[in-house]
């Protein structure tokens, strides 16, 4: 028989995988609901689907760890467990607030660290290692996007563009006994090939997903004698990020490109997949991370990249004149003017808004300027990079886990 505690806690991991199905689908499908290449239900639909398999295989590995690892499964006592699902579903509320994608994972963690200084049972070495790879996984994403920006992306967005339809991709044709499926007659071979493969990426992104955030939502409740076993636990979770994605997510799918309005599709595609193989790496690893924190990373080093084009390495390394700040000579000396900068392919805001108005990519490519040409760079200051924004993302990524854990730690120390 479930406890009334027990029923408490099932409900709060529900709300928290309701929040977060409807906050991830959106971040995965935006790009290709926007460009009219799936339907919201089929995005829903598809998100589910592979965050299942990704929650199934290797999101089994980062339950085990935050449901037993961190601090021993007898901790979990029903109040402990609805007292760390509770901080977890209170970052979701502090991230909304402030407009930012706050960590899930490591607010989750941070609640778990709190139980387990609370009553002397936290696994020291393997937190070490966890914060390790929260450091070390954002500055990956962020050197991999630099050097992606500065280097390859350039010629990628001259060869590459994401036509807007305006009808979908796929219909349904009734005039037969039988309905058939048809591409759009406006969409050519490369169309669909470029279609294929963003909405491949958008499957890769909820697989993820599923990996890293089912632990999020049920961990306390699959612990040894906890309400749910693992299998229960996974499908709990994704059953919970299906209603977010199938309601909540219908307004993200929206919105999501208006919170990045300057990241072009083409962009939006490159830093998913480097922010999805990081998580699913770490996840494999049993390691709980962020993909959000690694996909915003991968965005701002994708932005630095692109605007240090102007300068050559030497120029960079330079010491920076005297009453000139770093971010002037990165972001200031480096960036066009607003009205010589067109990005090639459609923003992810002008799609969401049904601004865009892409033509077919022209078939004379034109030459790419080399590294130090003014002409190299795309996009002014606040479209390459924001350090004012940087800074307000990174202190709130701080800021959650630790209220997490001085939240918690007094609640088990004291109260519990």
């Amino acid at each position: 028989m479930i406890t009334l505690l027990a029923a408490v806690g099932i409900l709060v991991a529900v709300f928290v995988g309701f929040n977060i199905g409807g906050s991830s689908t959106g971040v995965a499908f935006g790009p290709s609901v926007g460009s009219r290449l799936v339907r919201k239900p089929t995005a829903a639909a598809l998100f589910t689907v592979f965050a299942l398999v990704g929650a199934w295989t290797v999101g089994r590995n980062v339950i085990e760890t935050m449901s037993s690892t961190i601090v021993p499964a007898v901790q979990f006592t029903p109040v402990a467990s609805v007292g760390v699902l509770f901080f977890t579903g209170a970052s979701l509320l502090v991230s909304n607030l402030y407009g930012v994608p706050a960590s899930t994972s490591m607010t989750a963690v941070g609640a778990i660290v709190g139980l387990g200084l609370a009553t002397g049972t936290l696994n020291e070495a393997l937190m070490f290692t966890i914060v390790s790879a929260w450091i070390v996984a954002p500055l990956v994403a962020f050197a991999v996007g630099a050097l992606v920006g500065r280097y390859l992306y350039p010629h990628l967005d001259r060869r590459i563009a994401f036509t807007r339809f305006d009808s979908h991709l796929i219909r349904v044709e009734r005039t037969g006994r039988l309905p058939r499926l048809r591409f759009n007659d406006d969409a050519s071979l490369r169309d669909i090939g470029g279609s294929l493969a963003v909405v491949a990426i958008a499957c890769y992104m909820a697989f993820s997903a599923g990996a890293s955030n089912a632990a999020n939502a049920v961990a306390p409740l699959v612990a040894a004698g906890g309400p749910l076993t693992v299998d229960q636990g996974v499908l709990l979770a994704v059953f919970a990020f299906s209603l977010g994605g199938f309601t909540i997510a219908r307004r993200t799918l929206e919105t999501v490109g208006d919170d990045i309005t300057e990241l072009p599709i083409l962009a939006a595609l490159l830093v998913s997949v480097v922010g999805a193989t990081i998580i699913t790496g770490l996840s494999a690893l049993g390691i709980p991370a962020s993909l959000a924190v690694s996909t915003t990373c991968c965005i701002i080093g994708l932005g630095w990249g692109r605007a240090s084009r102007a300068a050559t390495v030497a120029e960079l390394a330079a010491p920076a004149p005297r009453g000139e700040s770093d971010i002037e000579i990165t972001t200031g000396a480096l960036a066009a003017s607003r009205d010589a900068d067109v990005p090639t392919s459609p923003t992810v805001g002008d799609i969401a808004s049904g601004e865009a108005t892409v033509e077919p990519p022209d078939e004379s490519v034109p030459e790419v300027p080399d590294i130090g040409e003014a002409d190299s760079v795309e996009l002014d200051r606040d479209g390459l990079f924001d350090p004012n924004a940087a800074k307000r993302i990174v202190f709130l990524w701080v800021l959650t886990p630790t209220l997490a854990v001085l939240g918690s730690y007094p609640l088990f120390r004291f109260v519990l």
